[in-house]
């Protein structure tokens, strides 16, 4: 163990697509976790950035299986502006070699995905990182990317997790893959770890987007495994008196278990430990009457309790008044003019209905009352001898201003229409 005076020299370093390695602080710099530092590779310089140091870093190589010597590549200093700017031009030549590259191996017809490019800081070497189902001969193709891009050039196979770690995207979750942000070690991930979790095996759920299982299905698993150690396995279907039982479905932490008898759709869940003892019971060769009793009595007596608080529901519903409700205190103004005695009204007599008396005319004679009926329009002499008639029948001779002799008008008018008749 080391003293505060003097830390563990060796720092953790992460560079591009999560790959780390471990380098020595021999010129004692002062770092921080984050910091962009120059390290030493067997080809040259590369810049990466401090991600782990102190004790810290001891426990990651007894992990990772990396043994402390003399021999380990070291870190020469801190990037300055210079280092930097050289390493930006040298990651801006990444993305057009990416897909002048795809091109070539499509030219010449290998069997390779290529996924990434990365250039060394120092623009001497560049390393292809490609999947492949099958073995490749790509020596030819090595010859002409180091004549084309003037670089040394490596050629890296990758697995389908670690592809999708480099290239990044978004899970079934909708948050970015584990891979590719902060999880480095690819445990091996098998079918049985969705079974004990109850999870149907269903390729197109389970696999993520690099083709193989989840790496979240190992989250959980010790979780489940720790509550699996109470609950027993049912290699058998359980004997009954009415039938045999078969196991259907386990509901860990709740501690059920649903059982369904042939050719029946109702699952009946039972606890754990109800399971134990009818497993105890047929391993004595006794078998209990149901799931959840041991005996025929048993059952009569709860049926019987059952039918009791049936009939005492009836009972308390006929005894208990009902609530009133919200609408019952409420009510309209059209409800209460509804609820009220209606009272009757007296009889009124009838009147008689009088004769209107008409109304005299302003120039003699008396108005016809007024019809409702339509009448064609006449001739104004037709209607001058029809209102002369009806005045003599009903009232007789009108007595105008000038007939102060008694004498009928209606005869002098009759003469002069008769002599103008005569004239014409």
């Amino acid at each position: 163990m080391t003293d505060a005076a003097n830390p563990f020299d060796v720092v953790e370093v992460k560079f591009k697509g999560g790959r780390k390695g471990f380098y020595r602080n021999v010129h004692n710099l002062e770092l921080y976790t984050g910091d962009a530092v120059v390290v030493q590779l067997s080809s040259g310089q590369h810049i990466g950035y401090v991600s782990l140091q102190g004790e810290l870093v001891r426990l990651q190589m007894r992990k990772y299986r990396e043994e402390y010597n003399d021999d380990m590549e070291i870190i020469y200093r801190v990037a300055g502006e210079q280092d930097l700017e050289k390493f930006q031009e040298a990651k801006n030549r990444e993305l057009p070699t990416l897909f002048r590259t795809r091109e070539i191996i499509r030219e010449m017809e290998l069997n390779m995905k290529l996924s990434d490019v990365e250039f060394q800081a120092d623009n001497n070497k560049a390393t292809f990182f490609y999947s492949a189902d099958q073995r490749v001969d790509f020596r030819a193709l090595i010859k002409r990317l180091a004549g084309e891009f003037r670089v040394r050039v490596e050629m890296r196979q990758i697995s389908l997790r670690q592809e999708a770690g480099r290239i990044g995207g978004v899970g079934s979750c909708g948050r970015e893959l584990c891979c590719s942000t902060w999880l480095t070690d690819f445990k091996s991930v098998s079918t049985s770890a969705a079974r004990y979790q109850n999870l149907a095996l269903n390729p197109s759920k389970l696999s993520g987007q690099c083709g193989r299982l989840k790496c979240c299905l190992n989250y959980e698993l010790d979780t489940y495994m720790e509550e699996l150690k109470d609950i027993p396995t049912v290699r058998q279907p359980l004997k009954l008196e009415i039938g045999v039982a078969f196991h259907q479905k386990t509901d860990i932490f709740k501690k059920l278990m649903w059982f369904a008898f042939k050719d029946e759709t109702h699952w009946v869940s039972i606890s754990v430990d109800r399971v134990r003892t009818i497993m105890d019971m047929n391993a004595k060769g006794k078998k209990p009457y149901s799931l959840e009793m041991d005996h025929e009595e048993e059952v009569a007596k709860v049926e019987i309790n059952d039918d009791l608080k049936k009939l005492d529901r009836k009972l308390r519903k006929k005894t208990e008044k009902k609530p009133e409700r919200k609408s019952d205190k409420r009510r309209s103004p059209r409800q209460e003019r509804n609820e009220r005695p209606k009272e009757r009204k007296p009889k009124e007599e009838k009147k008689s209905a009088a004769p209107q008396q008409e109304k005299p005319a302003a120039k003699g004679g008396f108005n016809k009352p007024k019809s409702t009926k339509f009448k064609p329009r006449a001739n104004k002499a037709a209607q001058g001898a029809e209102a002369e008639r009806s005045n003599e029948t009903k009232s007789g001779p009108v007595k105008s201003q000038g007939n102060k002799g008694g004498k009928k008008p209606t005869f002098q008018r009759r003469k002069r229409k008769n002599r103008n008749d005569e004239k014409s």
